[in-house]
Order: structure tokens, then C-alpha cells, then sequence
């Protein structure tokens, strides 16, 4: 069986459908480990940062809160319009939100102090094109942060939704196991500084650390899925009405049994912080 990359258009218009979602559901766990990546880089006041695929802001809203000043970039109008209202909110009026393709970034040669993606540039298969982009608006002696999923194994959240919907609908093929979906090709840590330095990157450090995402039910867990990748609502696309709600409770149940208290559980997620200067 043949795939076609998705067009510009197409990626467009996936992340827009779940944009609302993604903020909602999906953005509170990706500003906490936000906050953890941006504690690697040195960011403060005056500090010219941009977030590429950003999202709704897991990296400019903390970087703001540091004092920078920010630009962030996300190919859906709809993360930015959100992006846009949360730094609003916190009254972060260091934040301008652009919607703009990480493969072609519409600013001048070294730019930024600091260039950063989250779980971001990664999410697409022509890593190379866009890591490069990131490369090139940043100023020498500046600092180009990615961050990403670690191994696919590893990601207890995704495994527990894949595995819950497994046990409801037969034959359920789940994520390939052979070539992991572009989040997780930056998962060996050795091949992320390789990519780094081929990017032009020096001095690169790439750094593993768990993230903890609390879920009180098995309905979090499923919105945190459905809402934070295209690739997440596609697994539940075919999925009628009684089987989604078998799939919730199959969810609950895990969830019950991973509890270490009243508020649900923790499940974790293995992630990889890589940086390096240009020279």
C-alpha cells in the first residue's frame, strides 16, 4: 500500500479541525512541559523568541511570562486565534501570532535569539525542511530548542487509548509498528543530536524526561487523544455511537486501577529536549 504526503492545504485543514479541542483539552499539559524546556535555554527580558508550530502556545506563553519578546507561528488560524486570546488574558502583550508554514518562515535571515518548537516542526514528515527554517532565522550564537516525543512504547496515554479501543472494536490495527508516525522520529535520542548537527547545530545536548499527564476519567483521556493530533481523531473516525462510549469505559476502568487516589490517574509520556547553538 502506497500514502501520499498531505498537502499544505490538507495539514491546514487537519489541525483547524481540532483546534478547539487542542486548546481546551490538550494545551494545560503542554504549558506545563513547556515551562520544563524553556528552563534549558535562557530566556528573558528582551530575549527576540519564536515558536514554530506552536499551537496554542505551550512555548510563547511561558517564554512571554519570562519576559521576552515573542512571536509564535502555527500553520492553522485557528491555534493562533487562540495562541492570541490566551497570551490576551495574562495580559502578555509581548506575544504576536502569525499563521505561517514552518517550512517557509516569512522572516529574515537571524531573526531570534532563540528559535523553539514543541511537539511542533516534528509533527511533520519533512522535519529536515523545516528544522532548517528554524536554523536560519536564528542569529549566530542564538539557540534553536526542539522538543519531542521520546519512544512510541513509552507513551503510556497513547498505548492505554490504543489498547482501550483494541478491546472494543476487532481487528483494530492500531499505530503502525514499523515506521512510528512522524511525532515519534525524533525519539532515539542519538539520531536527534544527529539531526541537530546536520541542521548546523553545535554544542547540541538532547535531554530525556517524563511528563506526567493526570487524567481524572476515561472521557479526559479520550479528549486528550481525539484532540491533540490529527492522528488521534483518525483512530476513532470509523467508530460509532455504542462503541466510543464501550471504549470510554474500557478507558475508566484502566484509569481506576492506575489511581493512586481520588483524583484519577497519572500516566507518563518519555520526551526528548534537544538544542544546539549556530555557529
Amino acid at each position: 500500500m502506497t500514502t501520499s504526503t498531505p498537502d499544505t492545504a490538507q495539514v491546514r485543514d487537519a489541525w483547524e479541525s481540532i483546534a478547539s479541542g487542542f486548546d481546551e483539552y490538550v494545551t494545560p499539559d503542554t504549558l506545563r512541559l513547556g515551562e520544563r524546556a524553556l528552563d534549558r535555554v535562557d530566556v528573558g527580558p528582551g530575549t527576540r523568541f519564536l515558536d514554530v508550530a506552536a499551537g496554542t502556545g505551550a512555548l510563547a506563553l511561558p517564554a512571554a511570562r519570562r519576559g521576552a519578546d515573542v512571536v509564535a507561528v502555527d500553520i492553522a488560524p485557528g491555534m493562533v486565534d487562540r495562541l492570541a486570546s490566551r497570551a490576551a488574558a495574562e495580559g502578555l502583550t509581548s506575544v504576536e501570532a502569525r499563521a505561517m508554514d514552518c517550512h517557509s518562515l516569512g522572516f529574515g535571515d537571524a531573526s531570534f535569539d532563540v528559535t523553539a518548537s514543541q511537539n511542533g516542526v516534528t509533527m511533520s514528515p519533512d522535519l529536515r525542511s523545516g528544522l532548517s527554517e528554524m536554523v536560519r532565522v536564528t542569529r549566530r550564537g542564538g539557540t534553536v530548542l526542539v522538543v519531542a516525543f521520546g519512544a512510541l512504547t513509552r507513551s503510556e496515554f497513547l498505548g492505554v487509548f490504543v489498547g482501550a479501543v483494541g478491546a472494543v472494536v476487532p481487528g483494530f490495527a492500531g499505530l503502525p509498528k514499523d515506521t512510528p508516525p512522524p511525532p515519534f522520529q525524533l525519539a532515539d535520542p542519538e539520531r536527534f543530536h544527529q539531526v541537530l548537527t546536520d541542521a548546523g547545530l553545535t554544542g547540541t545536548a538532547v535531554d530525556t524526561v517524563v511528563w506526567d499527564m493526570p487524567f481524572g476519567s476515561g472521557t479526559d483521556l479520550w479528549n486528550e487523544v481525539t484532540s491533540s493530533h490529527p492522528i488521534g481523531a483518525g483512530l476513532v473516525a470509523g467508530l460509532d455511537t455504542e462503541q466510543r462510549a464501550a471504549v470510554r469505559d474500557v478507558l475508566d476502568g484502566v484509569l481506576r486501577e492506575r489511581a493512586e487516589g481520588p483524583g484519577g490517574a497519572v500516566l507518563h509520556a518519555e520526551v526528548n529536549i534537544g538544542r544546539g547553538t549556530k555557529d
